[in-house]
C-alpha cells in the first residue's frame, strides 16, 4: 500500500485505522518517504511501540518528537530530552501530579463539572466540544498554574492555534500565526511570573520560579516552555478524549445503555474510550545507533515514528480491536505511552477529569445525540475534534 502517512488531508474525514491495518499486518516496519524532508520509519504494532518507549537510549527524544524538526526552544521542553535532564526536570512538577495529591482534588473538579453541564443543561442543545469537552481540563490546568479564571480563553485559544501548527485553517492557516502564538504565551508568562515574584501562590507558577535543578533556576526562557507545555498537553488532550468519548457513546447506544445501567462499568469505560480515541496519535523518536527491526536497517539518526494510534487497535492485543466495548477487560492500551521515561506525567488527572465529566452528564443528559458530524482537526500528530453539535432533553429550571 502506498500512503503517505504524512499527508495531513488523509486524517480531516477520519483516522486511517485501514491503513494501519495493512501496515499492522504486512510492514509493521515500513519507510515512509517525504518529497521535501528524509523521510521516517513507521512502527505501528504494539509490542514495537512499548518496546522503543522503555528503551530511550536507543529510541532518543531529544532530536524532537513530532515529524519536523523542532524550531524555536522547542528542544527546551521536557518531552524532547532523555534522561538525565528529562528525569531532573520532570521532578520538578512531579509531587502535584501524584495520585494521592490528584485524588484531593475531586471535589473542586467535580464543582467546576457540574457548573459547566449547568451551563447547557437547559438549553437542549449545545456544541459539545467548544461549550463542554473544552471547558473542564482548561479550568483545571490553567488553575493548577495559576492562570486567572478571566485569561482561561487566551490559553484555549492559543493551544489550538500551537497544536494545528499552521495545518488547520479555523485555528490558524499559516507556521507564522502558530509561532506568534507561542510568543504571545511566552511573553503571558513572563508578566505572570514578574507577579509572583512580587507575591507568592500556591500554585505551579510559584513552585517553579523557586525550584532548582542541580542548584540552577530555570532561566526565562525555559520557565516558558515549560509552561507552553504544561498548558496545552494539560487541556488539548484531555478535551480531545471527552469529546471522542461521547462521540463513542452516541454512536453505540447500546454501550452507552449498558454503561447507564452499570456504572460500576465506567473505569473500563474509560480505558476503552482512552484505547479508541488516542488522542496523541504519535509521537517521533531517533536512532541513535543502527539497527535492525522487523527485518528491517534503521540508521543512526533515522527519524522512527511510533504510532500510538495503530498499536492501540492491534489485534494482537484486543480482541475485535475497532469494536467499542466499556466493559473490555485488561485494556493494555499506550495512549499515555508505552511505559519508560515519557509515561504521561497527567494521567492520573486526566483520568479523574473524564470520569467526573462523564458521571455528570450520563446523570444530567442520559439522551445525548448528534445533530450533524463532527468536524476534526487537520493533523497527523493529534486526533483532535474541533465541533461536536449534539442535541438533549433539556433540564427544567
Amino acid at each position: 500500500m502506498n500512503v503517505d502517512l504524512d499527508d495531513l488531508d488523509l486524517y480531516v474525514p477520519s483516522v486511517p485505522h485501514h491503513v494501519f491495518d495493512w501496515l499492522r499486518e504486512n510492514a509493521p516496519v515500513s519507510f515512509n518517504p517525504q518529497p521535501y524532508g528524509t523521510g521516517f520509519w513507521n512502527l505501528v504494532k504494539h509490542a514495537d511501540i512499548v518496546h522503543a518507549s522503555r528503551h530511550h537510549e536507543v529510541f532518543s527524544s531529544a532530536h524532537g518528537t513530532n515529524i519536523e524538526d523542532p524550531q524555536g526552544g522547542a528542544d527546551l521542553m521536557m518531552v524532547n530530552m532523555d534522561p538525565p535532564q528529562h528525569t531532573r526536570l520532570r521532578q520538578l512538577v512531579s509531587h502535584g501530579f501524584h495520585p494521592k495529591m490528584i485524588a484531593k482534588l475531586e471535589p473542586h473538579i467535580r464543582d467546576i463539572a457540574r457548573r459547566i453541564v449547568d451551563s447547557v443543561a437547559t438549553r437542549g442543545e449545545c456544541d459539545f466540544v467548544v461549550d463542554v469537552a473544552a471547558e473542564l481540563p482548561l479550568a483545571v490546568i490553567s488553575e493548577m498554574i495559576g492562570v486567572p479564571p478571566e485569561d482561561h480563553r487566551k490559553i484555549f485559544d492559543w493551544s489550538n492555534t500551537m497544536i494545528a501548527m499552521g495545518a488547520d485553517p479555523e485555528y490558524g492557516g499559516s507556521m507564522e500565526i502558530a509561532t506568534n502564538a507561542a510568543s504571545e504565551m511566552f511573553a503571558y508568562w513572563d508578566k505572570l511570573a514578574a507577579e509572583r515574584r512580587e507575591e507568592r501562590r500556591d500554585d505551579l507558577l510559584s513552585l517553579l520560579l523557586e525550584a532548582e535543578v542541580e542548584g540552577e533556576k530555570l532561566n526565562q526562557l525555559e520557565f516558558d516552555v515549560f509552561f507552553l507545555l504544561l498548558a496545552v498537553a494539560g487541556n488539548e488532550t484531555t478535551r480531545n478524549l471527552i469529546s471522542h468519548g461521547m462521540n463513542f457513546l452516541m454512536e453505540n447506544p447500546e454501550q452507552r445503555d449498558r454503561l447507564i445501567d452499570d456504572q460500576s462499568l465506567l473505569p473500563t469505560a474509560i480505558n476503552e474510550m482512552l484505547r479508541m480515541a488516542t488522542p496523541v496519535m504519535h509521537f517521533r523518536r531517533t536512532a541513535t545507533r543502527d539497527f535492525e527491526m522487523r527485518g528491517q536497517e534503521i540508521k543512526t539518526g533515522d527519524k522512527v515514528i511510533l504510532w500510538y494510534i495503530s498499536a492501540n487497535r492491534d489485534a494482537e492485543v484486543f480482541e475485535d480491536p475497532h469494536r467499542f466495548d466499556v466493559g473490555r477487560p485488561e485494556c493494555e492500551h499506550v495512549t499515555f505511552g508505552g511505559g519508560g521515561a515519557h509515561f504521561c506525567l497527567g494521567f492520573s488527572l486526566a483520568e479523574l477529569e473524564i470520569k467526573i465529566m462523564f458521571e455528570e452528564l450520563l446523570a444530567r443528559l442520559p439522551d445525548m445525540a448528534m445533530t450533524g458530524p463532527p468536524a476534526r482537526l487537520r493533523s497527523n500528530f493529534i486526533n483532535g475534534l474541533k465541533h461536536l453539535p449534539v442535541k438533549f432533553t433539556p433540564e427544567r429550571l
